[in-house]
């Protein structure tokens, strides 16, 4: 009996330990509907479940989120993962790709004036970074359509999606961006018109996802696995039939949207093609396209892409798994 007593005291301290004093990291994101899965692991106790207290932040703009990962000022970036091979080759930072996201859910948004994408010639297309992720898809849907930038259009820096949804509102000038949701869902009623899904003009294609310093991951694998398990797990609750209405709910809480709207996104972030990705697995044939799109568009390494393995570490990955089958 005593055994027993002193072998459930030691439990509780241990689940005390756990829960009560869980690793805080920050995590920046952009705000939109691929968020979602990080605002439901910090309001329903899902990462703290795990070990981690997380501080979630959102950007304006990738450049901001890039500094704020290579200064330690984050911990963990969530974006388009491009991004991270972009500080890999430009910034000379020595960032590791961690998990998957989704496949970007944009859609090809332009102007009502404009009925083909010849009418682009001439015009401003807003863009995050002008040499990264979302604007490379841009860039090659307009490629494949005969248009070249600095010669047929040229790109203009707005910031990530909110921002250019309504600069695209607010200023006509911006013939075109790519969208996702929820502005995406809420551009038709604008009076924006998509020329199409990026998944469907290009192909599979790895966006989001989470990177980080190799040093610190390194440093802090236990804690990163811990919040990989959160963000699985927080996943699943996100594309839960079950959960879609109280999903709907957080979307208009935390950015302000139409409950319809944020209806709509609930049901898009469950298309599997289209949405996230089940379990935030890695997609590496959408990672190859996206070096190889890189390469094509902006001539990195010469015009031919790098094998991905330089870019992704999934071994965090693997272990969160292993963590919530125990």
């Amino acid at each position: 009996m005593v055994r027993h007593i002193r072998h459930v005291l030691l439990l509780t301290l241990s689940a005390f330990s756990l829960f009560g004093h869980a690793q805080a990291i920050k995590v920046k994101a952009f705000p939109g509907a691929s968020a979602l899965p990080l605002i439901v692991g910090t309001t329903q106790g899902i990462y703290e479940k795990h070990g981690v207290k997380v501080e979630l932040l959102f950007t304006q703009n990738s450049q901001e989120q890039r500094d704020d990962l290579a200064s330690g000022a984050v911990h963990i970036a969530h974006a388009a993962v491009d991004n991270a091979v972009a500080m890999v080759e430009r910034a000379k930072r020595d960032v590791v790709i961690v998990t998957g996201g989704d496949s970007s859910m944009n859609e090809f948004f332009v102007q009502p004036d404009i009925r083909s994408f010849g009418d682009i010639k001439g015009r401003t297309v807003a863009v995050d970074a002008p040499n990264t992720a979302y604007a490379l898809q841009a860039k090659k849907i307009l490629l494949m359509n005969g248009l070249k930038e600095g010669v047929d259009y040229k790109v203009h820096p707005v910031g990530g999606t909110l921002l250019r949804y309504r600069a695209m509102r607010e200023n006509r000038e911006y013939a075109a961006s790519m969208l996702n949701p929820p502005m995406s869902v809420d551009a038709p009623g604008a009076g924006l018109r998509s020329m199409g899904r990026a998944v469907d003009l290009l192909g599979a294609y790895q966006a989001g996802g989470a990177f980080v310093l190799r040093g610190w991951a390194q440093a802090n694998a236990e804690t990163l696995e811990r919040y990989i398990a959160g963000l699985i797990e927080a996943s699943r609750w996100t594309v839960a039939p079950e959960n879609r209405a109280a999903g709907a709910r957080l979307l208009v809480e935390r950015f302000k949207i139409d409950p319809k709207v944020s209806e709509r996104t609930m049901e898009m972030l469950s298309d599997p093609k289209f949405g996230l990705a089940p379990d935030a697995r890695f997609d590496l044939q959408g990672f190859r396209n996206v070096l190889a799109l890189r390469a094509e568009i902006e001539g990195d390494w010469g015009g031919t892409p790098p094998a991905p393995e330089k870019y992704i570490d999934l071994r965090y990955y693997e272990n969160a798994l292993k963590r919530i089958a125990r």
